[in-house]
């Protein structure tokens, strides 16, 4: 009986034994590199994070993960392990870097960097805790709710896929600001990058992707030694000012010559210079897409903001290519508005700034890995007290998707009866976590024999525990004014 063309049009396809060869090589080293890191308490650690990649179902607490067959300790070792154990987080990030780095739209690498909050509201004892901005909890109204906020740089794919390949993750202190940590995180991984040899001379820059709430222009100017490009989103508010006219426009009488232009207000067409390029494409999604680039555009800096410590007298002007995206639809229906991008290049032709939108476009996928980390494999559903328990549980829960995505060749497609079948390539990250058990039988045990042991005494029955635990202050991370301080324990009195 010959199959229809219906059944061969959904048919998983197999993948090439030599390609899943490379991938089993792969993902053996990798864990042995994410075993190597966990330098104290580390089998403890390293079998928690199987039992993330083993358990059925949302992660709801460290508890539960000792029931999975995966982990051969008992509960109280795994707090043990959050509390007291050891991370080598430099050499981890090396070790994401390194293994089966993506290419994004255009050939070139593609880093997308993002903040997402861990909100711990009532953990008056968790310490460092920061103002993290959240949108949508009362009636889409814009909140500021306490918590952990890390910053995240992950590298993204091409084509309709929600993976990305997540290369380090930095919580951020009280005090710091936003643009400086993010200008130093994106440094260390460009520079790993280079170092490890995925990028080479002759390669495309490396390009960086951003939404509006940086600094696209600083991150330029801090990164103008590395092979980078920045892209980021603009709001439809903003005024960029052209090139200031031969000689700076001096007068008769003299004075001092001009730094900046003309004006471009991107809510007045009226002061909008010619575009450089104005094709019109056809997407399926968004039907025609009207995009005008706008050569040699930029911002008028102050020192009020976060250029108040550069060294010499006048401010950098860092022209861009200032590029508008026009939409005939949405594919949720609503309607659309202009998109406003700042692409640090400038006298790029019509296909370069295609591939530079459609690198932006693709940076919405780290929203996908952001919902699945936290509504799937527990990352903020977890309840640990101090910061550096949480940025180790941040570190296992990295190198839990990085090692799906490594099995994505392997894993088979253990589909429900009322899904349809998916090929090797379009596996989700749910579908690789259900056939991750059959994949790990054919990993080595990196794990050491659990050694017997009898539980300590314990507190004496009916005597409470008097000891409490020191209460902190929320500081704000998005500050960067020298006045602010780091918060102070309050010692709260024993009732």
């Amino acid at each position: 009986m010959t199959p229809s063309k219906a059944d061969a049009a959904v048919a998983p396809s197999v993948p090439d034994p030599s390609a899943r060869d490379a991938a089993l090589r792969e993902l053996k080293e990798f864990r042995v590199d994410v075993r190597s890191c966990l330098t104290r308490w580390g089998d403890a650690l390293f079998e928690i994070a199987d039992a993330v990649l083993c358990s059925e179902g949302p992660v709801r607490n460290l508890a539960e993960l000792s029931l999975v067959p995966e982990h051969a300790r008992s509960h109280g070792s795994i707090q043990r392990a959050m509390n007291n154990g050891r991370v080598d987080f430099e050499r981890l990030n090396w070790s994401f870097a390194l293994h089966d780095l993506p290419r994004g739209p255009g050939g070139g690498i593609v880093l997308a960097v993002d903040t997402t909050p861990w909100l711990r509201p009532d953990a008056g004892t968790s310490d460092q805790r920061t103002f993290c901005h959240t949108y949508g909890r009362a009636e889409g109204a814009h909140e500021m709710i306490p918590g952990w906020c890390y910053s995240v740089v992950a590298a993204l794919t091409s084509g309709p896929t929600s993976w990305t390949a997540p290369l380090d993750a930095r919580r951020l202190r009280p005090g710091e600001h936003l643009q400086e940590a993010t200008a130093n995180q994106l440094r260390s991984v460009v520079s790993r990058i280079v170092a490890l040899g995925r990028w080479t001379a002759g390669d495309p820059p490396i390009r960086i992707v951003t939404d509006c709430g940086y600094d696209g222009p600083y991150l330029a100017h801090q990164l103008a030694d590395l092979p980078v490009e920045v892209c980021v989103r603009l709001r439809g508010d903003r005024v960029l000012y052209q090139d200031a006219p031969p000689g700076g426009g001096v007068g008769a009488k003299g004075g001092r010559p001009r730094r900046h232009g003309e004006r471009f207000e991107f809510h007045n067409p009226d002061t909008w210079q010619p575009p450089a390029h104005d094709p019109v494409r056809n997407l399926d999604k968004y039907g025609n897409v009207r995009v005008r680039c706008f050569e040699r555009l930029h911002p008028k800096f102050n020192r009020q903001t976060i250029w108040q410590h550069h060294p010499e007298p006048e401010l950098p002007i860092l022209p861009g290519t200032v590029i508008r995206l026009d939409v005939d639809r949405l594919p949720s229906g609503g309607s659309p508005k202009p998109l406003w991008l700042w692409w640090s290049r400038t006298g790029a032709d019509a296909d370069l700034a295609d591939s530079a939108w459609s690198c932006f476009l693709r940076r919405f996928d780290l929203e996908h890995t952001f919902r699945y980390w936290k509504q799937h494999l527990g990352w903020t559903s977890i309840c640990l007290r101090s910061p550096a328990a949480a940025d180790r549980w941040t570190a296992l829960v990295l190198a839990v998707y990085t090692q799906l995505r490594l099995a994505r060749p392997l894993a088979d497609d253990l589909k429900r009866p009322w899904e349809k079948p998916l090929a090797a390539h379009q596996l989700t990250p749910g579908r690789v976590r259900r056939g991750f058990r059959q994949v790990r039988r054919s990993l080595p045990v990196l794990t050491n024999a659990l050694k017997p042991s009898r539980p300590g005494p314990g507190r004496p029955p009916g005597r409470r525990d008097t000891r409490k635990a020191p209460t902190y202050e929320v500081g704000n991370a998005l500050l960067g004014t020298e006045d602010q301080t780091d918060k102070r324990a309050t010692e709260q009195e024993p009732r």
